[in-house]
């Protein structure tokens, strides 16, 4: 469990606060640089720090503090790289860029109101109810614990005028009161006993949507990974992309949340990765795995087993049917970043070609147009740090081509057999594990096509499905185990690294 650090101006600043053994004063928090290169152990190396100093300009003493955390390579929020995007508005604007929508969306609601307005952000919540989206954003995009946001109506519409770091010292009673509880909620560490933080030797942040339609872990897997986390001595907590703030309180993030690239499944990733954490999936992998394009691409240039298949432009449409060379009906046409059987469509001859591939073209400037290989099934490979670690044969829906059927006003899905690895044929295994190596070393889910003596790769998923009572219906509680087994390996050797 890595130690906390609450570094504040004075060490009055915090008497309106339950007193904690982990406030320091910024004084104290530089002199410890001679005793930090003498060298202090994993203690130091490991610290979080929370910087609620003053003066954060530009070589400012609160400044400092975050500059010289990072050369420990202790973890800091706000981080130098934020207090500078802060200290100029053309790179804050950089950063909030989109916020423009969030903006419209809530004055339509009337949650803005006038014609100025000034909203005080403390790790990411506020006081006013109806701006609670806002203030999370602001705090995601730019985390600083403190924040005072200034808006501005012109010509009706709204526009952030300026963002800047808020004093601890001129929180209002109401103020002091949420700063405390965002605080806990933010880090709960900070009021931990001595015996809850010696219990677990890391932390891991396991990010997830409750609301999520088809979500990669049920619950069922969920409470799995909980549990085979904390007999490895890893603490392992569920949150969500309101806790983007918080990640610099763990050690690993994974990420158990369908990804996407424009999404904050891949914000958070950065970020983390960023912070220096253990991250499955790392944004490399999302941004590899999630574009059928790409895959298209690196399979072939590669010479990974793959469907036979074109890629389509805009400028292609009106003369599709030319680019058809080598392929017949029927075939399948996708968008680069379909899930779940989403956005993929079966395509039975010219003129429907020509009506969806006109529909799909409204959303990407490019689609991936294949062969399509009818079979009972899909093998889902699955491979974790080039290890296969399960193989599962998933059944196309009843009455449909796909394993999802989405026609209908309800998801439907086929049905699915879990195999040990030995069990599938060899030409599946090779081929998943030559396609996972063009990839990385995280967590995949290969799916394949066999048909006869051919195997096919179809895609390489970055967020693989693990739910309980079907990927692990062979190996039962050894399965998480073994996940839980890399990312402690993986954060053992960050922590030797940092040393």
């Amino acid at each position: 469990m890595c130690p906390l650090r609450i570094v504040v101006d004075r060490l009055d600043d915090w008497r309106p606060y339950y007193p904690t053994e982990d406030l320091v004063s910024a004084d104290d928090f530089l002199a410890l640089d001679r005793r930090h290169r003498a060298g202090n152990g994993e203690a130091d190396r490991t610290t979080h720090v929370i910087n609620l100093c003053s003066d954060l300009g530009y070589l400012g003493s609160g400044y400092y503090v975050s500059l010289l955390a990072q050369a420990r390579r202790q973890r800091v929020l706000p981080t130098v790289e934020t207090l500078n995007a802060l200290s100029r508005k053309a790179l804050i604007d950089l950063e909030l860029a989109g916020l423009a929508p969030l903006l419209g969306e809530l004055a339509r609601k009337g949650r803005l109101t006038g014609d100025t307005l000034t909203l005080r952000v403390l790790f990411g919540e506020c006081l006013e109810p109806g701006l609670a989206k806002l203030a999370r954003h602001l705090f995601e995009r730019l985390p600083c614990p403190l924040l005072e946001a200034r808006l501005m109506r012109r010509h009706d519409l709204w526009r952030l005028v300026r963002l800047k770091p808020l004093r601890l010292r001129d929180l209002t009673p109401p103020e002091q009161d949420l700063f405390a509880t965002a605080l806990n909620r933010h880090s709960r560490k900070v009021w931990r006993t001595p015996k809850a933080r010696k219990r677990y030797r890391f932390d891991l942040a396991l990010l997830v949507d409750p609301g999520e339609t088809l979500p990669p872990s049920n619950r069922g897997a969920l409470r799995a990974f909980i549990r085979a986390g904390r007999r490895l001595g890893i603490d392992v907590s569920l949150i969500t992309k309101r806790d983007a703030g918080r990640l610099a309180e763990f050690d690993g993030l994974f990420i158990r949340e369908t990804t996407n690239l424009d999404h904050h499944t891949y914000r958070m990733a950065r970020q983390a990765e960023h912070e220096g954490l253990v991250v499955i999936d790392a944004p490399q992998d999302i941004l590899r795995c999630t574009n059928k394009v790409y895959l298209h691409a690196l399979l072939r240039a590669r010479g990974v087993p793959a469907p036979e298949g074109r890629l389509l432009q805009r400028r292609d449409r009106g003369r599709l049917v030319e680019r058809l060379a080598g392929l017949s009906f029927p075939l399948v046409l996708k968008v680069p970043d379909g899930a779940f059987s989403r956005g993929v469509v079966k395509i039975a001859d010219a003129e429907q070609l020509e009506r969806e591939a006109a529909r799909l073209f409204e959303s990407s400037a490019l689609l991936l147009l294949q062969e399509w290989l009818p079979t009972d099934y899909d093998w889902r490979i699955g491979v974790l740090d080039g290890q296969v670690l399960f193989a599962s044969r998933y059944y196309m829906a009843r009455g449909h081509w796909q394993i999802y059927d989405h026609s209908g006003g309800r998801i439907k899905s086929g049905g699915f057999t879990t195999h040990d690895p030995s069990e599938v044929p060899p030409a599946v295994l090779q081929a998943a594990l030559q396609a996972t190596r063009l990839i990385g070393t995280g967590f995949y889910g290969v799916d394949l096509k066999q048909a006869g003596e051919r195997v096919v790769v179809i895609e390489v998923n970055d967020n693989p499905n693990v739910d309980a009572g079907i990927e692990d219906a062979r190996l039962g509680r050894a399965l998480y185990e073994r996940i839980m087994a890399v990312f402690l390996a993986r954060m053992e050797a960050r922590r030797r690294q940092a040393g």
